[in-house]
Order: structure tokens, then C-alpha cells, then sequence
């Protein structure tokens, strides 16, 4: 079977939902593959052209572009990159907030044979600097808003970009977006060879400085098919997901996934989140499937959704672990069942609740077709059901998946996950006896307090169903005798006021609900929590602070209610 009829066959599969059988289909790994010619341009551009590939919508504007439509943009685009030099393998960054540029861009740099650097739009000049000096693209296509600090860190760093690129507006020194119209609307394909790396991430992990994850254009982009299997997206839905260019969520929900089913994209930009009007642009662009990460629906569920006439039929979260609280008040409020799934930036979509299984509420599903996936100890051993390990990828399958291929230039960090013919995730969890996988913590965000493990996310989903609480995060405190204690940092909804009285009450209900010796005995109200560009909580700086907190006891922000032993 060749890689075009293998794609739609498992199109087919999901179509017709009959998605255990996903994993009978096997591929043999091309040489050569380009998912722009090979899958997108016969599956979207030459039997759907005229369909709709984008809505973009921000404010009171709107733009529609058809699969031929952004097609014929992304070939002017490279027809421009080359002309000003580009050569394949050249690195593009692209700093774009959502606006379909983003698009384009990641199209024209598949089907070119340029390698994308996606990257968030909230840096600063130092987090710049620390890229650039990593690696410095020969290409940087930006948002006019952000051109003056990339112009810094270039004049800090004393190198320069080849040829940049602006959107949005003119800058001495860049290169107008809008001049690729003059360009010709047809472009020959480099042929990129399966193992060719196209896209790199700067991942937003939770330790450490980040890093480069190496993603090539057959596993990368083969592999999304398994994130297209749990999205559950058909030819002729509309899907939205929540997420910011930049990160790798971007990438699995916004583009990949849904295009590989010839689904309809939404993308909604804003100034800020608010619940009310990303609720209002649902209703009335008919978002039939939706993807966001718990953070973004516990925002949504504290509105009346019931007054909106909302189209979902299919809803999947994920980016941090989905408390079965959230899934209760979420199926409550818009009658679909919304389906956990696990991933990494380094992967496609590893575990799912794929559409019309039978759902356990707080566990993250089964594995998906692509990978052989286990729990194993730090030894390559495989652990019985029911005990806490890692999550692991099997390397000696045969199976083609969505794999990275290593960090760049960093083979210390690389051999750290690569080990035992194993690929270890890093995150914590066990199996049940069905084979649905449960989610512990990070490796490094395991609590061990009096001689307990204790797993954050378990503490933080209790405390979240407190009708005050809308996010939590738990870290270990050190203590004088009992070395550390649990410590809770909540955020509260608008409106409430901390204080002690509510603190002692949030004890009281942490006490109704989770083993004494998770009860938190610390509990801080900041003004925030610090993030990840993904949105996820980064408990590092938490625990970094925390510590100085300990050094200086005087040096605190806030104050700090402490539940008596």
C-alpha cells in the first residue's frame, strides 16, 4: 500500500469511526515523502479546492481561504524565498501571532524544503538572545508588533538574518510579506527525503533551559494521524482549537490533524481570553468539533453555556492532565462527553480516548494505533498493572510513529530518554487492568513528603472542585522535620477575597477528599501563576522560589496559611 492510499484508508476508518481497527494497518517508510505534494495538495487542493481550509476572525474582520486559495500562497511564498537566496534545509523562524500568515508559511516551508522554528510571540529580547544564540535561522518571518525586539537581540548578538520578513506593516531592514503576490502562484517541489528534519520546537519543559527537539517529515507528519484518529475531525467539520502559535499543540490541533481529514480550520484571534466571546464565536461560526486545554475549559465553564446554541458534536482536551470534575461539568453544560489525550512536543499524540470508546473520567485512554507504549521502571522493566511508573515508547516494534529524533546538538539530554530500546516521556503513570492508562506527575514534580509519593495532579484535581478554586498547583515545601510538606498555590475565581477563613475552609475540604497524607498544610494565594508559552504550570520556578521563601523567610509576597498538625 502506498502512503497516499494508507492515508486514505485511515481517513476512512475514522470517517466511518470504526477506529479500533487502526492498528491492523502497517506502512513501510518511504524514502522520499513531502506531506504537502504527497497528501495535502491530491487529498485537499485537487479534489476539494474550492472547499474551505481557513476562517480567521478577529474583531469584526474576517478572511476565508480555500484549500487551492492558500495552496497558491504558500507556492508565492516560496517562489520569494528563493528568489532573496533561500535554499533548502535554510531555518525559518516564525514570530506570528494567530493570523493565517502562520499558514502559509508552514506549507511553503514543507513543500521548499526549509526547516520552520515555530516560536512564541511573548518572548523577551533575553529569551531572543538565548535562541539566536542556540541557533540562528537564515530566515525570520515576524509580526511587525515584534520586529523591534528580534532587531535588538540581532544588534546584542552582532549577527544578522539573512533575509526577514515582516507582517503586518513596512521596517527598514525587512522585507514586506505583501510582496509575494508578485510572485508566481506555482512552485516546484524539492524532494525531501523521509528522514530530512523540517520542523524544530524549543520545548517549554518544566526543568531546565529549553531545548531543540528534531522532528523529521515522515514521522512528524505520518505520525499526526494518530492525533487525526482522536480528534475524530471529518471533511466538511469545522474545528477550533485553542491554542497560540509558537508550541506544539498549534501544530497537532491546529494545522496537521484536522488537514490531514480535509477538515474546515477556525482560527479566532484575540486580544485577550475571554470566556463569553469565544463562547459567541462558537455559536456563530458552528464549531462542530473543539479541542482545548483544561485551563480553557475550566474558563468556559464558568459561564451559563447553556444559553449558547453550540454545534459540537466531538470535544477533546488536553496539554495538562483533565480532572474528572471538569469533564462532569463540561458533558453537563454542552452534552458532549469531552475525551482525554496525551502527548508531548517530542511526539504526536501517544494516548487518547478515541471517539465512541467507553470513557473512565480522569484517565488519559488507551494507546493510540501508532505506538507500543508501556510502563517500565528506570531499568527497562516493564511494571505489572496497577504500579507507578513511566510512560514509555517500545523502539524495537518495527512500528513507524511520530517520534522525534533526538535534541539537537545535545546527545547527553537525547541518550537521558533514549534508553533500554525505550523512549521515556519523562511523566508518571500506571495501567489498570483494561489498559487504560492513569496520569501520576512529572518525574520531577513528585511529591515526598513524611515518606510518601505523592502525585501533584491528584491533590490539585481535588482542590479545584472547591466552588472558589478555579486553578491550583501543588508543590513540596521543605520543612524542618518532616523534610517537605505538600503546599498549594490557588488561583481564585473573580470575585473572592483569600484569607485565612477560607484557607481553613479549603483545608476542611482537601480533608473530605484526599488520604491525610496529601491534605496540603500550606496554602499561598498569588497574584498568578507562572507558565510555559503552552499554559502549563511551570512547578519549577514554584519550588525555585519556594526556597529562597525558606533562606529568607522575610522575603515573602504573600502570606502563607498553614493547616495545624
Amino acid at each position: 500500500m502506498d502512503i497516499l492510499n494508507f492515508y486514505s484508508e485511515v481517513i476512512r476508518n475514522i470517517e466511518k469511526g470504526e477506529l479500533n481497527s487502526l492498528s491492523s494497518l502497517q506502512l513501510d517508510k518511504p524514502d522520499f515523502f513531502n506531506w504537502v505534494e504527497d497528501i495535502f495538495y491530491p487529498m485537499n487542493v485537487l479534489k476539494h479546492g474550492n472547499s474551505d481550509a481557513l476562517i480567521w476572525k478577529y474583531k469584526n474582520s474576517k478572511k476565508v481561504f480555500s484549500f487551492e486559495a492558500i495552496y497558491k500562497l504558500s507556492n508565492q511564498l516560496v517562489n520569494y524565498i528563493r528568489k532573496h537566496g533561500g535554499q533548502k534545509g535554510d531555518i525559518i523562524y516564525s514570530v506570528l501571532p494567530l493570523i493565517p500568515e502562520n499558514w502559509i508559511s508552514i506549507l511553503a516551508t514543507i513543500k521548499g524544503g526549509f526547516i520552520i522554528m515555530p516560536t512564541a510571540t511573548n518572548l523577551t529580547v533575553h529569551d531572543l538572545l538565548y535562541r539566536f544564540n542556540t541557533l540562528l535561522p537564515q530566515i525570520i518571518i515576524a509580526h511587525i508588533d515584534h520586529a523591534d525586539l528580534i532587531d535588538e537581540a540581532e544588534k546584542k548578538l552582532g549577527a544578522q538574518i539573512g533575509l526577514k520578513i515582516i507582517v503586518g506593516g513596512q521596517k527598514y531592514g525587512w522585507n514586506s510579506f505583501e510582496d509575494i503576490h508578485d510572485e508566481e502562484r506555482d512552485a516546484s517541489t524539492v524532494r525531501t527525503k523521509s528522514d530530512d528534519p523540517f520542523l524544530y520546537f524549543f520545548t517549554s519543559g518544566t526543568t531546565g533551559l529549553p531545548k531543540i527537539v528534531v522532528h523529521t517529515h515522515f514521522t512528524y507528519l505520518f505520525g499526526h494521524l494518530t492525533t487525526s484518529s482522536w480528534l475524530g475531525c471529518q471533511r466538511g467539520d469545522i474545528h477550533y482549537n485553542i491554542s497560540s502559535p509558537g508550541w506544539a499543540k498549534f501544530a497537532w490541533s491546529s494545522f496537521f490533524a484536522p488537514w490531514n481529514c480535509g477538515t474546515t480550520i477556525f482560527a479566532n484571534q484575540t486580544d485577550s481570553f475571554i470566556a463569553k466571546e469565544q463562547l459567541e464565536a462558537m455559536e456563530e461560526f458552528k464549531i462542530t468539533t473543539f479541542c482545548g486545554s483544561p485551563t480553557v475549559i475550566r474558563m468556559l465553564i464558568q459561564e451559563d453555556i447553556s444559553i449558547y446554541n453550540l454545534s459540537l458534536r466531538s470535544c477533546c482536551a488536553a496539554g495538562e492532565p483533565l480532572n474528572p470534575d471538569v469533564i462532569d461539568k463540561w458533558e453537563k453544560a454542552t452534552g458532549v462527553a469531552i475525551r482525554d489525550g496525551y502527548g508531548q512536543t517530542e511526539t504526536t499524540a501517544l494516548i487518547c480516548n478515541l471517539p465512541g470508546n467507553d470513557l473512565k473520567p480522569g484517565s488519559m485512554g488507551k494507546p493510540t494505533f501508532l505506538y507500543d507504549i508501556g510502563i517500565f521502571d528506570d531499568d527497562g522493566n516493564e511494571v505489572p498493572p496497577l504500579e507507578e511508573g513511566v510512560i514509555c515508547v517500545q523502539l524495537n516494534t518495527m512500528k513507524n510513529n511520530g517520534l522525534f529524533i533526538e535534541y539537537l546538538n545535545d546527545k547527553e539530554r537525547t541518550s537521558l530518554v533514549f534508553r533500554h530500546n525505550l523512549y521515556y516521556t519523562g511523566d508518571k503513570a500506571y495501567k489498570d487492568e483494561e489498559g487504560y492508562v492513569w496520569f501520576v506527575g512529572r518525574n520531577d514534580d513528585i511529591i515526598k513528603a513524611s515518606g510518601y509519593r505523592i502525585g501533584p495532579f491528584e491533590v490539585e484535581s481535588a482542590l479545584i472542585e472547591h466552588e472558589d478554586i478555579v486553578e491550583a498547583a501543588v508543590i513540596a515545601s521543605p520543612h524542618p522535620i518532616r523534610g517537605y510538606v505538600v503546599k498549594a498555590f490557588i488561583m481564585l475565581r473573580e470575585g473572592v477575597s483569600p484569607g485565612k477563613m477560607l484557607a481553613d475552609n479549603i483545608f476542611s475540604f482537601a480533608e473530605k477528599r484526599l488520604a491525610n497524607y496529601k491534605v496540603p498544610r500550606i496554602i499561598e494565594f498569588p497574584d498568578s501563576l507562572p507558565k510555559t508559552i503552552s499554559g502549563k504550570i511551570r512547578r519549577i520556578e514554584l519550588r525555585v522560589n519556594e526556597a529562597k521563601h525558606r533562606l529568607n523567610p522575610t522575603d515573602k509576597e504573600h502570606e502563607h496559611f498553614h493547616k495545624k498538625y
